[in-house]
C-alpha cells in the first residue's frame, strides 16, 4: 500500500482539527483531498510529510510506519503553492539542488536532471533563471525538483492556485500525463472540486477534519452519502429544495415542496424508515432538469449562454434558486416563467441531518 492512515488525529491546544481519519491510497494511485478552507486537508498532507506531528494514530508509507520518522527520511517530496525557487540559480541548478546536497556524482546528477527536464518539457530552459520563465514553467521546475529525488510519494499542496485560469487547465493536463508516465503515488490538496474531479482516481472529501466520503470521482458525483458531498462535488452545484413526504406510489416516494405553490416530485428511494410527514430536502443536479409544461413553475432571472450549453438561473415562488442546464437551445428566456421536471431516479433525498436516504 502506498500510504495508509489509521485513526489519525491532530490537535492544536484544545482545538481538534483532524478527527480519527483512516484511509488507504494504493501504490501508484492519485488521491485528492478536497474541501472548503479550514477543513484540515493541508494539515493532513503536512502530517503525511512529517511537517506536523500526529496527536494520535499511525501513518505508513509503503507498509513502513513513519509516524515518528523525520520528514527527510520518509521518502516523500512536496510541491507547494509557492514555487520556492532560488532566483539566482538556473533551472538546472534549482532542480539539482537536493542532489548536490546528497553529494550525487556529477554525471549521475546531470542524467537525472535532464531526464526530469525531458518529462516536463524543460529541456530548452535549463540555463535560464526563474525570472525568465512563465508561471507554468516555474511550477514545472518545482515539480522537476521533486522528481529528481525519486520519492515514494509526491505531495502537492494547492500547486496551481497561483496560476491563471488557462494555465491551470494546462497544468492539470500535464499533471495527469506526468502521473501516467512515472506511475508514482501522488496526493494532491485543493479546494477546487473541478481539479479534484479531473485529476483524482480517488477523492477524499473533508469537512471539519472528518472525511465525509471517499471514492472515485464519478461515484461521489452520482452517489453522494450526504448533503455536503452532494453540494460540494459538481459544477454548477446541485439544487436543493425543502419538501415533505406525502406517501408512496408504485415503489417511489412522493414528495411535496413547501410553500404556497407546492409541487410534487417522485424519488426512487426504498428506505422503509422514510415515513409520511417526514421533513426532507431533495437534491437534483442541473443537467437532470428539463423544461416540461406539466412540471414545477419557476421564473428565469438570468440565462447564461455558453454556446452548446446554457444555464438558466431560476427561482421558485418561495425564493429558492434552481439552476437548469440546457443543450442545443438558442431561445432567450430571461424574465419568463417556465416549468421544469425530472425523473424519479435523478431525485436524491436527504434527512434533516443531511444524511442521504436510499
Amino acid at each position: 500500500m502506498g500510504v495508509s492512515l489509521r485513526n489519525v488525529s491532530k490537535e492544536f491546544g484544545a482545538a481538534r482539527v483532524i478527527e480519527d481519519v483512516s484511509m488507504d491510497i494504493p501504490t501508484g494511485g492519485f488521491a485528492v483531498f478536497v474541501g472548503p478552507s479550514g477543513c484540515g486537508k493541508s494539515t493532513l498532507l503536512r502530517m503525511i510529510a512529517g511537517l506536523e506531528e500526529t496527536s494520535g494514530g499511525t501513518i505508513a508509507i509503503e507498509d513502513t510506519d513513519v509516524t515518528h520518522v523525520e520528514p527527510a527520511e520518509r521518502g516523500v517530496a512536496m510541491v507547494f503553492q509557492s514555487y520556492a525557487l532560488y532566483p539566482h540559480l538556473s533551472v538546472f541548478d534549482n532542480m539539482a539542488f537536493s542532489l548536490r546536497l546528497a553529494k550525487t556524482p556529477r554525471a549521475k546528477m546531470r542524467e537525472m536532471v535532464r531526464e526530469a527536464a525531458r518529462i516536463l518539457k524543460l529541456d530548452d530552459h535549463l540555463d535560464k533563471k526563474p525570472s525568465q520563465l512563465s508561471g507554468g514553467q516555474r511550477q514545472r521546475v518545482a515539480i522537476g525538483r521533486a522528481i529528481v529525488r525519486q520519492p515514494k510519494v509526491f505531495l502537492f499542496d494547492e500547486p496551481l492556485s497561483n496560476l491563471d485560469a488557462e494555465l491551470r487547465v494546462q497544468m492539470r493536463l500535464e499533471l495527469t500525463r506526468l502521473h501516467r508516465q512515472i506511475g508514482a503515488t501522488m496526493i494532491y490538496v485543493t479546494h477546487d472540486q473541478v481539479e479534484a474531479m479531473t485529476l483524482a482516481d480517488k477523492i477524499f472529501v473533508l469537512k471539519g477534519g472528518i472525511v465525509q466520503q471517499a471514492g472515485a470521482p464519478l461515484d461521489l458525483y452520482d452517489d453522494p452519502d450526504n448533503r455536503f458531498v452532494a453540494g460540494f462535488i459538481g459544477s454548477p452545484a446541485m439544487n436543493f429544495i425543502a419538501a415533505d413526504v406525502i406517501g408512496r406510489d408504485a415503489g417511489d416516494v412522493v414528495l411535496r415542496t413547501r410553500g404556497a405553490e407546492a409541487h410534487e416530485f417522485r424519488a426512487a428511494v426504498a428506505d422503509p424508515g422514510l415515513a409520511t410527514g417526514a421533513e426532507v430536502e431533495i437534491g437534483i443536479r442541473p443537467e437532470h432538469l428539463r423544461l416540461d409544461a406539466a412540471g414545477m413553475p419557476v421564473r428565469v432571472e438570468v440565462a447564461e449562454e455558453l454556446g452548446d450549453v446554457s444555464y438558466l438561473y431560476t427561482r421558485m415562488a418561495d425564493g429558492t434558486e434552481i439552476i437548469v442546464e440546457r443543450h442545443g437551445s438558442r431561445d432567450r428566456l430571461d424574465g419568463e416563467t417556465v416549468s421544469i421536471a425530472t425523473d424519479p431516479r435523478h431525485v436524491l433525498v436527504f434527512d434533516r441531518q443531511g444524511q442521504r436516504l436510499r
